[in-house]
């Protein structure tokens, strides 16, 4: 048997495979694309679903896959054990209604006996206790001893998850050696000790059950096996561990030599925290690679946590500063050659690791240091459950992750009041849904639309702004009509309409509505099941149902409409190219004013980068790009490369909005006929909204002349105010800011001779209790920094002083807590009393044991405040 590393098994599996005629299919994302029961792909054949159950044409008959996979059911076991892992590879081969049973396992015998040379005196096999066409392959084909074929149940050997496809199993296991085994003389494969380890196990689809557990066979079984790369690897490289497999062991040596301590020195908590890190790594970095990011919700939640986890581990190993991001480099040197997203994403992968982290390191402090008061105070109240508002507290406001929480309270010996948390986090979810609700503006819900004439709405608006339509339902007053008449809340439903209803982003047409005996004004277009309901502002006359209306469009607002679109897809496409290939839509909005486009991204884009898409975007604009719309299936789009937003719904025919070359996506929006028709583009804004969301706002054609306007009127204002014209703007404002310099200068200058001259005064009004001096002071009209001087004049040459400072400024209190460092040593913490000191005046805060600030709200009760400081040294 030779000794493989992991990357070469993997090429040699699939290149075995490809032998036989597999498609060999590069991995799927991580991010499951069209079955929303799974957060993450956790297995090798979850992908493939589509094909098995027929939902969708596979590539070919035969295919082979290595799959990138993430389990997070047994995180808790990750580093206690040697085999436990979040992230790994699936290798598989798969038939769908191709070759069968026969096929399946003589390749794999031939693939691990002459591809790998594993011994076949080791090689063990498991069938379903009633297969007797397994048995008989392995028996008489393959010529396995029949002793080493165990039949197994139900439970062990036959896949099924409820009703529809299933089929018996047969496993393959390596005979480890009588040194990992129980001892007893009945020992083998479906025994719990370690002497057999179970590397392949080859599923036969050949079933189908119904509801009454009946079993029916399918006209065309199919083949699906899976087997563990990293399982294998310890096998080939005869090691007992995944963490000793060549590519993990590479990664774990960094975060060795990283933390300066020895791994497997009998030092179980650190070889845990060791392992952990590791593990992580390798799913952060994966996991970001397939355009997840860190959030609170689903995917995003579980990256963020493995990521915070590691962090912690870093911490118990006393690794200074922040690394995660730089361990990420050793992932992608190990695994970047079979998966080249790694590679292409590199900076992206670090530059998101690295922001998290930051942000982690800023709180994991903090937190670690309120859940060790926790611990505390139950210890001293003789409980062991943290209540469920605390543990909310640390998850919602410190960003502790739940689990993180439990993690540490386990250590301590306590536990986490789980009931309580999800109560809390309803509670908060209500609150918001209730918020969000109560914004409505006339209780109006579309869902509800229903006229009960089965009728859909024709929609004419791509090619007109004019046309003519029939009244097949009224809904007024929030009720079906035959009428509706001036004074009237009404909606109406058209057999056909030019108005577009709001969708996909794009806010609904204007216009007007009208008959001889009839006018409105068209104000809200809605859609809902195919129904498009035209909320009206009559003028004159009365509509019944059955009444013919022509239809009029304004003209004018749909074109400036359009024109934000389609600049939208320009933008879209422009950031793709300088900020990343990981940027996607997250959200947008687009009516007559302008465009808001959101999109996915870690951190605020550039002045450079903004100047540079805006660039791109006008460049385009000025080649008069010919826009075009073409109807096709959603699998030609997705094949010509047109874009779509994950997680949207489509039908089986999808309409693709292409502009030149340069852009297309799939988009049921109006659109001009040309780019150089949007005139001009420029973005007025680049903010955050959201944890990895972005937002940029921008306008177009006439919306710039008009934002010119505004812009001049400013300066014009500006200019009379500083008594100067446009052109000697900057000159005066330079002038009047070199004023402000000198004299803040000698402001401060006056501030602090006055503080060192009446130092020894201040320092007089100290009081005395026990060992430590104590000064309280209330400064008005200075600042934090002018507090934070003053107390390093103090400690530069006193010791034995706790210096308590408030300061009034503008209407607002700053409380600082200073302590000279020989009083540290004692116990004193700034951050700890300034909890305390400023509650008592209506704020919060927190800081170092040497240096803490808090802001308050009420000036009037800082003598308060001071007598807390007092009764806390007392």
């Amino acid at each position: 048997m030779e000794k493989l590393g992991l990357n070469q098994i993997r090429e040699t599996f699939q290149n075995f495979y490809v032998s036989k005629d597999h498609y060999k299919r590069k991995s799927f994302s991580l991010v499951p694309e069209k079955d929303k029961s799974l957060l993450i792909i956790n297995s090798g054949m979850a992908p493939l679903k589509p094909y098995f159950a027929g939902l969708e044409t596979p590539p070919s008959k035969r295919m082979t896959t290595c799959q990138k996979c993430i389990r997070t059911g047994d995180i808790d076991n990750v580093g206690m054990t040697a085999r436990h892992g979040t992230f790994f590879e699936m290798l598989g081969s798969f038939s769908f209604g191709d070759y069968f049973k026969t096929e399946s396992l003589t390749w794999g015998w031939e693939f691990i006996t002459q591809v790998l040379k594993l011994p076949e005196d080791k090689i063990w096999a498991t069938i379903y206790e009633d297969d007797e066409e397994a048995f008989g392959i392995w028996k008489n084909v393959i010529g396995m001893p029949e002793e080493r074929i165990v039949r197994l149940g139900k439970e062990d050997n036959f896949w099924e998850i409820g009703t529809g496809p299933c089929g018996p199993c047969s496993e393959i296991y390596f005979d480890r050696g009588e040194e990992y085994g129980c001892g007893s003389p009945d020992c083998k494969p479906g025994c719990d000790c370690d002497r057999y380890v179970e590397f392949w196990n080859h599923v036969f689809t050949q079933f189908s059950r119904d509801e009454e557990g009946n079993y029916t066979n399918l006209a065309h079984p199919n083949i699906d096996t899976g087997m563990g790369l990293e399982r294998l690897a310890c096998i080939m490289q005869g090691v007992d561990s995944i963490f000793d497999v060549d590519t993990i062991k590479y990664i774990l040596d960094a975060v060795v030599e990283k933390s300066g301590v020895t791994y497997g020195n009998g030092k179980y908590k650190t070889d845990v925290s060791i392992r952990i890190i590791t593990d992580h790594i390798r799913s952060v970095t994966f996991m970001i690679a397939d355009g997840i990011i860190p959030s609170n919700e689903g995917r995003g939640y579980v990256l963020r946590r493995l990521l915070r986890r590691a962090a912690r581990h870093g911490k118990l190993l006393n690794i200074k500063g922040a690394f995660l991001a730089e361990l990420s480099k050793k992932v992608i040197e190990v695994s970047g050659g079979a998966y080249p997203e790694l590679e292409e994403k590199r900076e992206y992968i670090y530059k998101i690791i690295t922001i998290e982290e930051e942000k982690f390191s800023s709180t994991i402090d903090q937190g670690t240091a309120i859940i060790a008061e926790y611990v505390e105070a139950l210890k001293k109240e003789g409980k062991t459950e943290l209540s469920g508002e605390n543990v909310f507290k640390l998850y919602d406001t410190y960003g502790f992750p739940l689990e993180l929480t439990q993690e540490i309270l386990s250590e301590n010996g306590c536990t986490a009041d789980i009931d309580g948390f999800n109560a809390n986090m309803l509670h908060q979810k209500e609150t918001a849904r209730a918020a969000r609700k109560s914004v409505d503006d006339d209780g109006w819900a579309e869902e509800n639309l229903d006229f009960g004439s089965g009728s859909k709405t024709e929609f004419t608006g791509y090619e007109k702004t004019e046309d003519e339509g029939t009244v097949i339902g009224i809904f007024c007053n929030k009720t079906i009509s035959q009428t509706a008449k001036v004074g009237e809340d009404a909606r109406i439903l058209l057999d056909r309409t030019p108005f577009y209803a709001e969708s996909g982003g794009q806010i609904y047409d204007h216009g007007i509505v009208c008959n001889e005996h009839f006018t409105a004004e068209v104000i809200e277009v809605t859609k809902s099941q195919g129904n498009f309901a035209h909320k009206l502002n009559i003028v004159n006359g009365e509509l019944k149902v059955g009444d013919k209306l022509k239809l009029f469009v304004d003209v004018p607002v749909r074109n400036h409409i359009s024109r934000n679109h389609t600049a939208t897809h320009l933008l879209q496409q422009a950031l793709r190219e300088v900020v990343g290939s990981h940027v996607h839509q997250a959200g947008s909005s687009v009516n007559a004013e302008g465009l808001r486009f959101d999109f996915n991204h870690y951190e605020a884009v550039t002045k450079e980068q903004l100047i540079a898409v805006e660039k791109i975007v006008n460049d385009k604009i000025m080649h008069f790009l010919p826009v075009t719309t073409e109807e096709m299936s959603m699998q030609d789009a997705v094949q010509s490369g047109a874009t779509a937003l994950f997680g949207e719904k489509y039908g089986d025919k999808v309409r693709v909005v292409s502009v030149g070359d340069f852009s297309k996506e799939l988009c049921g929006g109006t659109h001009v006929a040309n780019s150089g028709l949007i005139g001009a583009f420029k973005i007025v804004s680049e903010s955050g909204v959201a944890a990895g969301v972005r937002r940029i706002e921008a306008i177009t054609g006439l919306a710039i002349v008009n934002k010119l306007k505004e812009a001049e009127e400013v300066i014009d204002q500006a200019a009379d105010v500083l008594k100067t014209n446009a052109s000697g703007l900057l000159a005066k404002i330079s002038s009047l800011s070199e004023e402000a310099r000198v004299l803040r200068k000698e402001l401060e200058e006056i501030k602090k001779n006055a503080i060192s001259s009446s130092l020894d005064s201040i320092l007089n009004e100290a009081k005395t209790i026990g060992d430590v001096k104590l000064l309280t002071k209330e400064f008005i009209d200075y600042d934090i920094n002018d507090l934070r001087q003053i107390s390093d004049d103090i400690k530069k040459s006193n010791k034995g002083y706790i210096l308590v400072f408030a300061a009034q400024n503008g209407g607002k209190v700053t409380f600082m807590v200073s302590i000279t460092d020989d009083l540290l040593e004692k116990g004193y913490h700034a951050g700890n009393m300034i909890k305390q000191i400023a509650a008592a005046a209506g704020g919060g805060g927190g800081g170092k044991a040497d240096m803490a600030q808090a802001g308050a709200k009420d000036p009037s009760k800082i003598q308060e405040a001071f007598k807390v400081a007092e009764s806390l040294i007392q």
